[in-house]
């Protein structure tokens, strides 16, 4: 398994201010300001959850008769569940339940996601998958820590779209849920904030044609989910205000499922 870099929510607001310095984007007063910002925001965050994300991998919906549908989920610390208290609140468990549900099938999921991944890592996540594995579907959620680590996009998106097509050579329709809005972290203060939300956006928006021109498909999780989290932060955000809360994991989850269900539809009505 890869070695992470510091990737805590302490972090995040350091790594923003340096990205921000990096791009010429230093605002009302510079690198000092923008520090101490990055400093009220590790106070205020802190580590609570720590870096480990529940073991959710199983069969999802075993109720239901068939083989099971393979399911995998990729990407960085949301793709993995982090700040989820129960194993069917993380993304792939609510993901795994959901799809069962819909197609009347059991789930077996596999999660490749690693807390604290970069787009680079995931190579590495699909390289650890079994030579013989041949996944029906992928969803993956990552680009935080590009942003806060200061990975170019173009870089990024090279990763992104390497990963995409080595996913579908393997028969896996594919889904990306694209970068969240980094703006909705309110114990980031403003305009550290703000510059985060665009850092965020510009990569959401590239991962998006990335994923059209690979033939995958693209969630907004800015658009689609966003506003909840910035609207309701108490209920959609877990102790450190960093992750999702159960909560948040269900309204993503209910986000990208329908993505998921389209795509498995398609590649059916094209193998018949």
């Amino acid at each position: 398994m890869p070695r992470m870099r510091e990737v805590g929510p302490g972090a995040v607001a350091a790594a923003f201010a340096g990205a921000v310095l990096g791009a010429g984007l230093v605002l009302l007063g510079g690198r000092t300001m923008l520090s101490r910002q990055a400093a009220v925001a590790r106070r205020r965050i802190g580590k609570p959850l720590g870096e480990e994300a529940l073991d959710a991998d199983r069969v999802w919906g075993r109720r239901f008769d068939g083989e099971p549908v393979e399911f995998v989920v990729l990407g960085d610390s949301i793709a993995a569940g982090l700040g989820a208290e129960r194993r069917k609140d993380t993304l792939g468990g609510r993901l795994a339940k959901g799809l069962a549900r819909k197609l009347g099938r059991p789930v077996r999921l596999r999660t490749a996601a690693v807390v604290g991944a970069e787009s680079s890592v995931l190579a590495e996540q699909v390289d650890g998958l079994p030579a013989d594995y041949t996944p029906d579907a992928a969803v993956i959620v990552v680009g935080g820590n590009d942003i806060t680590h200061r990975v170019p996009v173009p870089a990024s998106i090279a990763h992104l779209e390497q990963a995409i097509l080595r996913l579908r050579a393997r028969g896996a329709v594919v889904v990306v849920g694209t970068c969240p809005d980094l703006g909705a972290l309110r114990p980031v203060p403003q305009p550290l904030r703000a510059l985060g939300s665009r850092l965020s956006r510009q990569l959401a928006d590239a991962q998006a044609d990335a994923a059209s021109r690979c033939g995958a498909r693209a969630v907004s999780l800015r658009r689609a989910v966003g506003p909840f989290f910035v609207t309701q932060p108490d209920e959609m955000f877990s102790l450190d205000r960093f992750h999702p809360s159960a909560l948040g994991y269900r309204r993503t989850a209910e986000a990208l499922l329908p993505a998921v269900l389209a795509e498995l539809e398609s590649a059916g009505a094209r193998r018949d």
